[in-house]
C-alpha cells in the first residue's frame, strides 16, 4: 500500500481557533509542545489546510474506543468559520407550524441527550479507489473515521416544538461554513428523511443536535457551536457549524445532497439526476497496526484495527478475521471494545507470519451474517471502498 509521503501538524492557527472555543488543542505551538502532550498524540496527517482536512496516523487512531478530539479526522469543504456563540442563532423554519430561532441557552433548556457513535467521511479509504483509477477529491487513507461521546438535544424534541406538518419527508440542514465551487458561493449542506429524523431507539437518538464532543465544548474544525450527529449516516450528513434546519417534502437541493455524496460510475449530468444521496454508512473494517510496508521478523505478531457495522439499526459487527496466507485461511479477532449500536468494534489478533507472508488481509462480519466484500466496483468520486483490507508486509 502506498502513502502520501505528505505529513503535516496542525498548525498554530488551528490550535488558537481551538482554544477561542473552549477546548484543548493537542497541537504544535512555535514548534514546541506543551509539556503534558506526547507528541505521537497531537499529529495529524494534513491533506490540505483551506480546507482543512486531516486524519491521524492509524495506530493513534485505535489507541482507545472513543477517539480523543487531538486524533480525530477532520473533514472540511470551506472555510472554518469564526462564530460569535453570543448572537448565535439556529432557525427551523419550513413545513413547521411555529418557526423557531433558538440561542445556545434556549437549545440548552431543552432535555439533554448523550450518545457515543462513529463518524466516518463517506471517502474513507479513496487511495484504495485510486489505484485502480485516479479520482479527484481528498486522497482519504484509512483514518477518516472517529467514535465520540456526543451530548446536546434530539432533533425530535425540536422539531417537536416547532410542531411538524403532514407534508414533511425531510429534514435540511446548513452550516455557516462558506464553499467556494464552480465559481459560486455557497454554504455546506445535507438533508436526511423525516423517519431517521424521528427514529429514536434506546439511547440512541435519530439525529442529535450537538454541543459537545467527549464531555467538552466543540472545538471549531468539529462544528462549534453546534452540530449535527447522524448515528449511521455517513459524516457529510452530520453538518458542522449548524445554522438552520428546514422542514420540506423533499431532499435539500443544496450541492452536497442533489450533486454530491451520490454513488455514479461517470458522473455525467443525468446520471447524478438519476441517482438517490448516500445515506448509511457500509460494513468495513481496517488494519491500523502494523501499518503497510512494515519490516517484520517471522514469528508471531500483534495485530489492531477497527471494524465498523452498516448503518442499519440493530446490526453489529458478530466476527473479524484475519489472514496471513492469502485467504486460505484465517483468523477469528478478539473484539477488544463495547459493542454499541453505531459505533465501530476495535479488535486485535495474534497472527503467525513468516518468509511467505506478503500481506495481511481483513474482513468483517456482521450479526446478519453479511460479510464484508473481497472487491467493490470503482465509482468516480470514491465513496464507500470497503473492500477486503490488505497491508503489504516485509517479512525477513
Amino acid at each position: 500500500m502506498k502513502h502520501s509521503p505528505v505529513v503535516s501538524l496542525i498548525n498554530r492557527r488551528t490550535l488558537l481557533r481551538q482554544w477561542s472555543a473552549g477546548a484543548i488543542g493537542l497541537m504544535f505551538v512555535s514548534g514546541k509542545l506543551p509539556s503534558a502532550i506526547a507528541a505521537e498524540e497531537s499529529r495529524l496527517l494534513v491533506h490540505s489546510k483551506a480546507p482543512m482536512n486531516a486524519e491521524p496516523p492509524l495506530p493513534d487512531l485505535v489507541r482507545s474506543w472513543v477517539t480523543p478530539v487531538e486524533s480525530f479526522f477532520i473533514r472540511s469543504h470551506g472555510n472554518t468559520p469564526e462564530i460569535n456563540a453570543d448572537s448565535f442563532r439556529l432557525s427551523v423554519e419550513g413545513l413547521v407550524e411555529t418557526p423557531l430561532r433558538l440561542s445556545q441557552a434556549e437549545l440548552s433548556r431543552f432535555e439533554q441527550h448523550a450518545v457515543t457513535a462513529t463518524l466516518t467521511c463517506a471517502g474513507n479509504r479513496r487511495t484504495e479507489h485510486s489505484r485502480f483509477k485516479p479520482i479527484k477529491g481528498v486522497q482519504w487513507r484509512e483514518g477518516a473515521i472517529g467514535n465520540a461521546k456526543w451530548r446536546g438535544v434530539k432533533l425530535s424534541d425540536v422539531l417537536k416544538k416547532a410542531g411538524v406538518r403532514e407534508a414533511a419527508k425531510h429534514v435540511w440542514f446548513e452550516g455557516l461554513d462558506s464553499v467556494e465551487d464552480g465559481g459560486k458561493t455557497f454554504a455546506f449542506g445535507g438533508s436526511i428523511p423525516l423517519e431517521k429524523a424521528l427514529l429514536d431507539r434506546d439511547v440512541v437518538p435519530g439525529a442529535l443536535l450537538a454541543t459537545t464532543m467527549n464531555d467538552k465544548p466543540l472545538t471549531a474544525d468539529h462544528g462549534f457551536p453546534v452540530r449535527m450527529v447522524v448515528p449511521g449516516y455517513i459524516g457529510a450528513r452530520s453538518v458542522k457549524w449548524l445554522s438552520k434546519i428546514v422542514v420540506s417534502d423533499r431532499p435539500s437541493p443544496n450541492h452536497f445532497v442533489a450533486d454530491v455524496y451520490k454513488l455514479v460510475d461517470e458522473g455525467t449530468l443525468l446520471e447524478v439526476a438519476e441517482n438517490a444521496p448516500i445515506y448509511r454508512m457500509p460494513l468495513n473494517s481496517a488494519i491500523c497496526t502494523p501499518t503497510a510496508g512494515a519490516a517484520l521478523k517471522p514469528g508471531r505478531v500483534e495485530i489492531a484495527g477497527y471494524a465498523l457495522p452498516p448503518g442499519v439499526p440493530g446490526v453489529a459487527i458478530r466476527k473479524v478475521e484475519v489472514s496471513a496466507d492469502q485467504g486460505r485461511s484465517w483468523v477469528d479477532a478478539k473484539l477488544t471494545s463495547p459493542a454499541s449500536e453505531f459505533c465501530w468494534q476495535l479488535w486485535s489478533a495474534d497472527v503467525a507470519v513468516n518468509s511467505a507472508t506478503k500481506e495481511l488481509i481483513l474482513r468483517a462480519i456482521d450479526s446478519r451474517g453479511e460479510v464484508q466484500p473481497e472487491t467493490v466496483r470503482w465509482n468516480a468520486k470514491g465513496y464507500l471502498f470497503n473492500a477486503w483490507h490488505h497491508v503489504p508486509l516485509k517479512v525477513s
